[in-house]
């Protein structure tokens, strides 16, 4: 009989004090609570075999998530829903998952198979208005790049007092990290005062938090 492997997706959060993990602190965290699973996790081959995991888009330090997900290879089939159990009685409370299904092998990598991102910035003000620069200039590698927020912006940002939602989608070409496009906005406060961006007014709204609450394949 032919071995089969099977890929299980897993839905986990980025929350609280881990939200300030780095990608690659993360994906340690995540391999860590994988073989404390108990889980029969797949080797990769190789001089130094290591588990076969596949982890989604990377979030910039500081920015939470509640929709983040890793594909984790197994040589035996394990129900989901016990899967899961014994993921998030290793995980700890803000890196717990909350969803396992399994996916086809054709199925596009973790990586890149939902390049819509919904994100929820948080303000310690509540916002009455808001304007965002057609560009903005990033810096990568030593390297000044400019993007236009049009490019990956979807529909507009949508205010609901101290709160507000917009989508962004990353492309083959690159993304635009949510924590920049926030940055590079002028806010107005309620009672008309106040603005946050390159020179922030001190009464002005500040960022609480950025959480990316949502990730699809399509736009959301």
């Amino acid at each position: 009989m032919e071995d089969r492997q099977f890929r299980l997706r897993v839905t986990y959060g980025k929350t609280g004090r881990l939200a300030m993990l780095s990608h690659l602190e993360v994906t340690h965290a995540l391999e860590r609570i994988v073989r404390r699973s108990g889980l029969p996790f797949a080797l990769s081959c190789g001089f130094s075999p290591h588990t076969k995991m596949a982890f989604g888009s990377a979030l910039p330090v500081g920015i939470g998530g509640a929709c983040e997900i890793f594909d984790l290879t197994l040589d035996d089939y394990v129900a989901p829903a016990k899967a899961l159990e014994a993921l998030r009685k290793s995980a700890p409370v803000d890196m717990m998952p909350v969803a396992a299904e399994y996916v086809e092998p054709s199925a596009k990598a973790a990586s890149v198979a939902n390049p819509f991102s919904m994100y929820e910035a948080r303000f310690d003000s509540p916002v009455a208005g808001f304007e965002y620069p057609p560009q903005v200039e990033v810096v990568r590698k030593k390297k000044a790049k400019t993007l236009e927020v049009s490019d990956y912006l979807v529909g507009e940002p949508v205010l609901d007092g101290c709160v507000m939602r917009f989508q962004l989608q990353s492309k083959d070409t690159g993304s635009l990290r949510p924590d920049v496009f926030v940055k590079s906005m002028r806010l107005s406060c309620a009672d008309g005062d106040g603005s946050l961006g390159p020179d922030p007014v001190p009464d002005g709204p500040a960022v609480r938090s950025i959480t990316r609450t949502a990730q699809s394949p399509t736009r959301l």
